[in-house]
This record gives structure tokens, C-alpha cells and sequence, in this order.
């Protein structure tokens, strides 16, 4: 098992800034990827951006590449979501996640889970 526990969500003016860290522990993780997905009240859940663990090759979503960065610390095994001129359209209830492959680029291929983070952004 893998357990991943969120921080960093909270409110913030459009144009602002937010980082996101996403601290795990449990099963080693390996050559997997850890990426953060949304959810905004009454839509699916959105991939937003990954990472694989050991290379560090990232991928996004194209309604946030260029403004979201991810990284990731493999000392504090911590991934974290830094988010730039924020639009009122990236509010939701932002997860980590953890998949058994290299680079998972679709909600439906993470295996665990966060309890989520609240991001709201205001106009």
C-alpha cells in the first residue's frame, strides 16, 4: 500500500499562486509515476499533470502546461504541484495519486489515492 497525503490547497485571488505538496509513504514507489488530478463540483475527474519517480519526466494537461509545474523531492518522497496565474476554472478539489507505470496520463490508471485538497480561486 501507498499512502499520500495532500497539502498546500486554500484560496486565492485569480492571477495568484499556489504550491501543492503531496508527501507519500508506505510501499516504495519505484519506477511508477505520481501525477494530481482535479475535480470540480459536479464535473469528472480531470488529469492535470505527472511525474515518474525516478527519471522525472513530466507530462500536463494542456489546460494547465505552462502555468502548472510538477516535481518531486525523492529524499522527502514528495511531489509537489506549483501553480501559476491561477483562472477561477482551476478551482476543485486537486488529488494526488500513484500508478504502477512509468508515466500515467489518464485518471483511470492511478491505483492510490489522497483525500484531496481544496483550491479555490476567486475572480
Amino acid at each position: 500500500q501507498v499512502q499520500l497525503v495532500e497539502s498546500g490547497g486554500g484560496l486565492v485571488q485569480a492571477g495568484g499562486s499556489l504550491r501543492l505538496s503531496c508527501a507519500a509513504s508506505g510501499r516504495t514507489v519505484r519506477n511508477w509515476s505520481v501525477g494530481w488530478v482535479r475535480q470540480a463540483p459536479g464535473k469528472e475527474r480531470e488529469f492535470v499533470g505527472g511525474i515518474n519517480w525516478i527519471g522525472g519526466n513530466t507530462a500536463y494537461a494542456g489546460s494547465v502546461k505552462g502555468r502548472f509545474t510538477i516535481s518531486r523531492d525523492t529524499a522527502k518522497a514528495t511531489v509537489y504541484l506549483q501553480m501559476n496565474n491561477l483562472k477561477p476554472e482551476d478551482t476543485a478539489v486537486y488529488y494526488c495519486a500513484a500508478a504502477r507505470m512509468y508515466l500515467a496520463t489518464q485518471t483511470s490508471n492511478y491505483d492510490y489515492w489522497g483525500q484531496g485538497t481544496q483550491v479555490t480561486v476567486s475572480s
